[in-house]
């Protein structure tokens, strides 16, 4: 079947038994969000709320909450998709006309990349005045700064080149006709807005809510810089995307969405936006942003209003954000030929963990890999990346800690880079747009440079541990690589005692976690670490000199991973609202 439109694909959904009506009238503030975590993380479809209190419009939400989903809005799964678009790009360079024809898949997705100009819109068939009071606008957490559009696809295009960005930005409403902008550092439309300020020129702006998969999914892709999302969800779609011009304003816009915001950025105003509790498991803090001002609104008769929560994972993001590095991530071989794999963890919120396999040529060719990813668009926001050999999977995470248990040596195999730019939600710097990163270069050494791993004793641990620090609460050894404790403060003393004792053998890695971290649970385990360390301030290792001015790292490398004084609270949903969703959990499927 093909897919047009959010609509098309909600009717698709529900033949298949991927959606379900919910009749019962729910509040947008907290417990519809309640309700789709809750079915996401239990496997359960889509969900469409159809009385949604004080709206005029039906909710849409974990529209591509599941792999299956993920796969029938794409007509195959992603990683086939990717494979395929690697293997024409590499027989199509240098241009072949029988690359053209072999890959006749592949062709027809390339040649539905234009867009399509059109006159007859379907997201124009109503325009009325602004009013973002009738939209089912969620409140995801208790502690947000107030209701946020969280699926918006906004349409910049560059004052000087006339070059289309569509980024998702998060958009805190103000009130009826006003909303935030939540430009972070290293997005496209955020370009376009510091353009318009130096050249003085009007920034017009347009938000389509509610788009088929395939746009939504070219919108989170992380295309490089110029690349037009709009084309690329052509080649997703096997279908050239439908623009038409706005109503108010002199941009292109999707003719085929549910809502089109039309309006302005100003180039002066700025307002406090948040807090917001957003992917990396916390609220990010609230500061200053630009203002969207909106002067009309156009829809499709009947829209959908679709909607997302971010938090502690999983969440939807994980599917979205899995599907487009599965369809991407092979391209980095244009431009890396030495890398076979990589992968970016959802647990870690994406930018915070990243992990490569490099065929290398030659010795340390995995670091300047590392090095080189670091400055790639939106891969230079990556906080910590692993090198592995290229028979390692990067995807799973045991493989990994075997690699760094066999061939990690800190004197020479880690890099820690200070003072450089940093994803905008990062909070551990407590520097908004600045931190530390880090290089694990795990890749197999042939040079007898490695440090041989020695067996843990893990059976003794238990004894150890109470004896080094009575702090200590709970402990999971991981391959027998990676100590991960439990501690409810000062957890730097903790790591500090316990990456200098000698009675700790085994394992090359040794962090400590707060208390509402499940350190039995490796996703949770994930998330507990790599989202709260910096990497300046929060590793010790066994041993730490300077040579000249090169510092040289020994023995056991320690993560100060728990939450420190200055850092968000991680999000938590109210009591009252999972005591009252679990109350009418039956009435909303009745």
């Amino acid at each position: 079947m093909r897919i047009y439109s959010l609509q098309d694909f909600v009717s698709y959904l529900e033949k298949n038994g991927e959606l379900v009506r919910i009749k019962t009238e729910v509040d947008p503030k907290l417990e519809a969000p309640e309700i789709s975590i809750r079915a996401l993380q239990a496997g359960m479809p889509a969900l469409l709320f159809e009385n949604v209190r004080g709206s005029r419009f039906p909710l849409a939400m974990n529209v591509l909450a599941s792999e299956k989903r993920i796969e029938m809005a794409l007509g195959k799964h992603p990683e086939q998709l990717g494979k395929e678009l690697i293997t024409f790009m590499e027989e199509a360079l240098p241009p072949k006309p029988k690359t053209l024809f072999k890959h006749a898949g592949i062709t027809r997705r390339l040649l539905c990349a234009l867009p399509m100009r059109t006159s007859r819109a379907l997201s124009q068939h109503v325009v009325t005045s602004p009013n973002l009071n009738d939209f089912p606008v969620i409140t995801c957490w208790p502690d947000d700064g107030g209701r946020f559009i969280t699926l918006p696809q906004v349409f910049t295009y560059d004052p000087h080149t006339g070059k289309r960005n569509v980024g998702m930005y998060r958009m805190q409403v103000f009130d009826g006709q006003t909303t935030g902008m939540h430009w972070q550092i290293q997005k496209g439309g955020g370009f376009h807005y510091h353009r318009a300020k130096k050249m003085g020129k009007a920034f017009p702006v347009a938000v389509a809510l509610g788009t088929d998969p395939a746009l939504l999914l070219a919108t989170v892709a992380a295309l490089p810089e110029g690349m037009d999302e709009v084309m690329f969800s052509g080649f997703l779609r096997g279908k050239r995307t439908r623009m038409t011009k706005g109503k108010s304003i002199p941009i292109l816009v999707p003719a085929d969405a549910e809502f089109v915001l039309e309006g302005t950025v100003h180039l002066t105003e700025l307002r406090s936006e948040g807090p917001f509790g957003d992917h990396f498991g916390h609220y990010s803090n609230a500061a200053e942003f630009p203002v969207f001002h909106i002067n009309t609104i156009t829809h499709r008769r009947n829209p959908i209003y679709p909607a997302t929560v971010v938090g502690r994972p999983p969440m939807e993001d994980k599917y979205l954000g899995n599907a487009t590095q599965q369809v991407l991530g092979p391209l980095i071989r244009l431009i890396h030929p030495e890398i076979c794999d990589m992968w970016a963890y959802y647990e870690a919120g994406f930018h915070n963990l990243l992990v490569v396999s490099v065929e290398e040529r030659y010795r340390k060719e995995a670091m300047k890999t590392a090095l080189s990813i670091m400055g790639e668009g939106q891969l230079s926001l990556t906080k910590c990346v692993i090198t592995v050999s290229e028979d390692v999977n990067p995807r799973d995470f045991h493989a990994v800690l075997r690699a760094i248990r066999e061939n990690f040596d800190p004197a020479y195999d880690f890099i820690m880079i200070p003072k450089v730019p940093l994803d905008t939600l990062d909070f551990t710097s407590y520097k908004m747009n600045l931190g530390s990163k880090m290089i694990i270069d795990a890749t197999r050494d042939d040079s007898g440079n490695g440090i041989a791993a020695r067996k843990s004793n893990a059976p003794d641990l238990e004894r150890l541990l109470k004896t080094i620090d009575a702090r200590i609460k709970a402990w999971n050894m991981l391959g027998e690589t990676l100590l991960v404790v439990t501690v409810p403060d000062h957890g730097r003393e903790v790591v500090a005692r316990l990456t200098k004792s000698p009675e700790i053998i085994g394992p090359k890695i040794i962090a400590a976690v707060s208390p509402d971290v499940d350190i039995r649970n490796l996703e949770q385990t994930i998330w507990g670490i790599f989202t709260r360390f910096d990497a300046e301030r929060d590793i010790v290792f066994t041993e730490e000199k300077l040579m000249g001015i090169s510092p040289i790292f020994r023995g056991k490398m320690g993560i100060d991973a728990t939450w420190k004084s200055g850092y968000p609270a991680p999000l938590t949903m109210p009591e009252e609202i999972i005591d009252k969703v679990s109350k009418r959990w039956d009435a909303y499927w009745a």
